[in-house]
């Protein structure tokens, strides 16, 4: 387990970008932590860090937002409604987890049983108004509790 403190969004993005470049390719990172906490935030640092030039925002009502750089593709899903299987099959969550793009996940609690085996946990903790400690595990960290 990794772990990190940012006492700003900048500290944030400027994390998120170094990280991306140590993640291989076809990796899915889920985001654990409530509303405000900087999943968003870590996603834009993340998307910059692959070359990527996008404004990153929250996909809340789109469920699924895609970022396109010349040299990686990340799909940014938003899954604080996914309920069922049902919803989660019609988000078409599983048709990107064979290709070699990245998936980054908010709300991933509410899929967990569906993350694969390698994938990524960030847990993030709110330590101010401005500072975040975020945990990065993978997913058999949270298997063996």
């Amino acid at each position: 387990m990794r772990e990190f403190i940012s006492e700003s969004y900048e500290q944030t993005l400027q994390f998120a970008s170094d990280f991306a470049k140590s993640v291989p390719r076809g990796s899915v990172i889920g985001f654990i932590g409530g509303l405000g906490m900087g999943k968003t935030a870590f996603t834009s640092g993340f998307v910059k860090g692959l070359g990527i030039d996008a404004e990153v925002s929250s996909p809340t009502f789109a469920i699924c937002n895609e970022y396109i750089g010349e040299n990686a593709r990340v799909y940014h899903f938003d899954m604080y409604r996914i309920e069922s299987w049902d919803d989660l099959y019609s988000t078409g969550y599983f048709d990107y987890l064979n290709d070699k793009s990245y998936i980054l996940a908010e709300w991933s609690e509410n899929i967990f049983g569906a993350l694969p085996d390698d994938a990524i946990i960030i847990e993030i903790e709110k330590l101010g108004e401005n500072s975040r400690k975020f945990y990065i595990k993978e997913k058999s960290d949270y298997l063996e509790d």
